[in-house]
């Protein structure tokens, strides 16, 4: 009833990224959290060696194995450069879009006062050291990159003829797609370059013999390990918007509800932290504590938590090099996104229900359970929502399209859903039709 259809007869439309890529990312990062443990390198810019080491092999599947750098995606034409000269000029307005460009966001970053205190100090740090040489090396990259591109003038082109008078030789549609795009960039990339060090550290600190057959501890380690392979990945997918690499920015999500729904759950807009409207953790203790002196049941409910927190990070590793939130960087088909089209929010969202379980307080007051109940549904519809506009983003793409139709033929989480809202009477298609789009699972 819920089984696939043989992929010969309706294979699964294809993906951006392949599965070497993640892979080789993985054996990257491995094998420098071996070398940081043997060497006692826990500080935090070998945590951003890390990323390095995590991005090095995934350029280098991607250039030798996939050849993405030869995709139409990219509108690159290695074969028919153009001459410099007549380049030259178009690449002078762009680098003033540009620079621009990083003009704005230097002044965010000035004037947001959270990014001088906390962990946002290291993003700060690293950024102040990095703006001088992207500035120098951003020269000879756009003048080179301009020579090969089919069409150079791009969003940061338009920009930069709005900045320089030619108010008639721009298009604001193309203005406003750039603005956004290194909006996300901008504000992404200073939150995750903000937590590369922390889990990093404490995983090259660990001591095996802490482990012990505990199954607690075992699975706290294993999950911090994930959340350091999902940081690591998402920090290389923000710093890697290259056309070479396939990896660009398509379009970045027009939809203010969409920026919204991904807004409020990163500081300084989160509503899920300890003092925010949608704090669900008042009077809970986890899940240990709750099953405290029963073994079975801690190796039970930690494997859980251990499965739930690798299909998260398997849902990022999937990305290789193009992570990043509200953008369009390539449709994802293969891994964890052929069972789901949000494996991370369904990861994520029950890991959090399981782990915390919310309807039991230590408090003993009704209130606080009800209270916490209610808010991490809420906080589980934010995710729905978030899933919803990235839905009505990517669908403006044929390919993305193809992909949501072969979901709801194959793919076990929407065809049990299918099915549930047939049964109760939610949906009910015409006999053999499949709905075009469905709801986030």
């Amino acid at each position: 009833m819920f089984g696939r259809k043989s992929r010969s007869d309706d294979p699964r439309p294809l993906s951006a990224v392949s599965h070497g890529v993640g892979v080789a990312g993985l054996i990257g990062l491995a094998s420098w959290v071996l070398i940081a443990r043997q060497y006692g390198l826990d500080g935090p810019y070998s945590a951003l060696a890390a990323c390095l080491a995590c991005a090095v092999p995934m350029v280098i599947w991607s250039l030798l194995m996939d050849k993405v750098h030869l995709r139409p995606s990219t509108g690159i034409d290695w074969h028919n450069p153009k001459a410099l000269k007549e380049t030259f000029d178009i690449s002078l307005v762009k680098l003033a879009g540009l620079w621009a460009t990083w003009g704005i966001i230097a002044t965010i970053y000035c004037v947001g006062r959270w990014y001088w205190t906390g962990q946002y100090q290291f993003s700060m740090e690293i950024m102040e050291t990095a703006a001088p040489w992207l500035f120098v090396l951003s020269i000879p990259y756009v003048l080179f990159m301009d020579r090969f591109t089919i069409e150079p003038r791009d969003g940061a082109w338009h920009f930069g003829q709005l900045l320089t008078g030619r108010k008639s030789e721009f298009e604001r549609d193309q203005i406003f797609h750039h603005l956004r795009a290194w909006a996300v960039k901008g504000f992404f990339l200073a939150f995750m370059l903000s937590i590369v060090p922390g889990g990093f550290a404490d995983l090259v600190r660990l001591d095996l013999d802490e482990l012990a057959g505990n199954p607690v501890v075992i699975a706290h380690w294993l999950i911090i390990a994930m959340f350091v392979v999902d940081v690591q990945f998402a920090t290389v997918g923000y710093m890697l918007t290259m056309k070479p690499l396939d990896a660009h920015i398509r379009t970045a999500n027009p939809y203010l509800a969409g920026w919204v729904a991904a807004l409020i759950c990163y500081p300084p807009f989160i509503l899920m932290g300890d003092d925010g409207p949608l704090n669900y953790h008042v009077n809970t203790a986890d899940w240990a504590y709750w099953f405290e002196g029963h073994a079975t049941i801690l190796w039970i409910w930690g494997g859980m938590l251990v499965f739930l927190t690798a299909i998260y990070a398997w849902a990022t590793v999937a990305f290789g090099l193009r992570f990043s939130n509200l953008t369009h960087r390539g449709i994802l088909t293969h891994g964890p996104y052929s069972w789901t089209k949000h494996p991370a929010y369904v990861a994520k969202n029950a890991y959090w229900w399981l782990a915390t379980m919310p309807f039991l307080v230590t408090s003993g007051s009704v209130t606080d359970f009800v209270r916490n109940t209610v808010l991490i549904a809420a906080v589980s519809g934010v995710y729905y929502w978030r899933a919803k506009t990235e839905e009505k983003h990517l669908l403006s793409d044929p390919v993305y399209k193809d992909y949501v139709e072969w979901m709801d033929r194959n793919a076990p989480i929407p065809r049990v859903l299918n099915w549930t809202k047939r049964r109760i009477g939610w949906w009910t298609p015409d006999k053999g039709n499949a709905p075009e789009i469905q709801p986030a699972e």
